[in-house]
């Protein structure tokens, strides 16, 4: 056997035992590893009843559950199926050849310009404890989320988002979307995770950005109105406490966020 294992076989060992490991990545994050570890364990005891003990009448039983097995796993992992495909569908690779053929070269200056009035305004409002819930879209496009609150189409200025946030405007209570260096809606309503092992000192904003990030690529901001501290949400994962430093880094992707909440 081990005279016939060559390099094709070592490249599907290695593809077999990275999809396990996003695949458990992925159910971690998402609080579903016990649904996940549970499916493991049923194919496990089905390959022994059927296969090594060949016990006819549990067999076929555990045989009739597996022939629709496919089709409750899409409906018990459908958020995780989704947010594979997003994320397959926006890696960082195609958005890479996207570019190259690409008529925004005249735009690639100005990216990432909202980088400074973001992170002035993040640190204003922590120190004033005023609570704040910025996404910056990404790969996948935001524009189903903008819909949900105001459309503003604005300039990136720290002042607007300091005004946006106040306490007495009546969009404070929102999340603001940032895309392409403007500023396009406010007051916008995300999804809430229902991560159970989000601790609970987490208020509705962290909940509603760290869901954001399971449904999307997005960067999301939260500034805590209680403890006047700054988090990023990306991909599941959540960085509390983060400097002005850290978050400028964030941003402009020279640092990734690999806190896990």
């Amino acid at each position: 056997m081990w005279m016939n294992f060559g390099v094709k076989d070592l490249i599907d060992v290695l593809l077999v035992a990275f999809f396990l490991y996003q695949t458990y990545k992925l159910m971690k994050s998402s609080g579903t590893l016990a649904i996940f570890s549970g499916v493991v364990s049923f194919i496990v005891v089905w390959i022994l009843v059927s296969q090594v003990l060949e016990m006819r009448l549990m067999g076929a039983i555990l045989d009739k559950f597996i022939s629709v097995g496919f089709i409750v796993l899409v409906i018990l992992f459908q958020d995780e199926i989704r947010r594979f495909l997003m994320a397959l569908g926006s890696h960082r690779g195609w958005k890479f050849l996207g570019k190259l053929f690409s008529k925004r070269n005249a735009d690639n200056d100005n990216e990432g310009k909202f980088i400074a009035p973001v992170v002035l305004a993040c640190m204003n409002m922590a120190k004033k404890k005023t609570g704040a819930l910025i996404c910056i879209q990404q790969d996948v496009d935001l524009s189903v989320y903008e819909h949900t609150g105001e459309m503003f189409n604005a300039d990136v200025n720290a002042r607007l988002i300091e005004n946006i946030f106040f306490k007495n405007s009546p969009l404070h209570d929102g999340a603001m979307i940032i895309a392409d260096n403007r500023i396009k809606a406010a007051g916008c309503i995300l999804p809430v995770a229902q991560n159970a092992n989000i601790p609970k000192e987490m208020g509705l904003r962290h909940r509603s950005g760290l869901g954001m990030s399971l449904e999307t690529d997005a960067l999301i901001i939260i500034v805590s109105e209680e403890r006047g501290k700054i988090s990023v949400a990306h991909n599941g994962k959540l960085a509390i406490n983060v400097t002005a430093e850290e978050l400028q880094q964030i941003l402009s992707g020279e640092r990734e966020v690999l806190n896990y909440c």
